[in-house]
């Protein structure tokens, strides 16, 4: 079960109306400007918490998405990169996102460094599509799998914090 907080962020991001694909060439530009504004919604209400995490851009025609996603562990930021494509069958079937760096590092992925999301995810969007899109994918999929992973990966040693990236990896805390 989804704690309150994630509830009420994910209550936040904008449902998709329409229900296409990259092959409906008439209708996917439309789901592709759904999925634009519900993903700069959802990154607007990140920063409004304090909670950014994720950089995303697409390809021209929205069916190759690539970025970075970080976490912050005991005040040090953890940055890797993303990707993904669109499923032919998209939005019936949710993309599955790699975290290459990361391939092999963790049980809870597939080859390639794609996240394993089956168990909880895969059910969850299956029961909201076609409303569901990227935002919800990165707030209920990869925010997730992050939370979980990343942790046990650093106490285990696996993921070290690179001390060379510049100052502003250092996370500053607020009074």
């Amino acid at each position: 079960m989804a704690d309150e907080a994630t509830r009420k962020a994910v209550s936040q991001i904008p449902l998709l109306k329409t229900h296409a694909g990259p092959r409906d060439r008439a209708l996917w530009p439309q789901r592709l400007k759904e999925e634009y504004q519900a993903l700069i919604r959802f990154v607007e209400q990140n920063k409004a918490a304090d909670n950014d995490w994720f950089r995303l851009e697409s390809n021209a025609d929205g069916t190759r998405w690539t970025g970075t996603c970080w976490y912050i562990h005991e005040l040090l930021r953890y940055e890797f990169r993303l990707e993904f494509d669109i499923p032919v069958t998209y939005p019936d079937t949710a993309p599955e996102v790699a975290v290459p760096e990361l391939d092999g590092k963790t049980a809870k992925m597939y080859r390639g460094g794609k996240i394993c999301l089956t168990e909880h995810f895969a059910p969850l969007w299956a029961r909201n599509a076609p409303r569901f899109g990227l935002a919800h994918l990165m707030a209920l999929g990869l925010g997730p799998w992050l939370a979980v992973e990343i942790p046990d990966l650093i106490s285990k040693g696996i993921v070290v914090h690179k001390e060379g990236q510049c100052n502003r990896q250092r996370v500053v805390q607020k009074d």
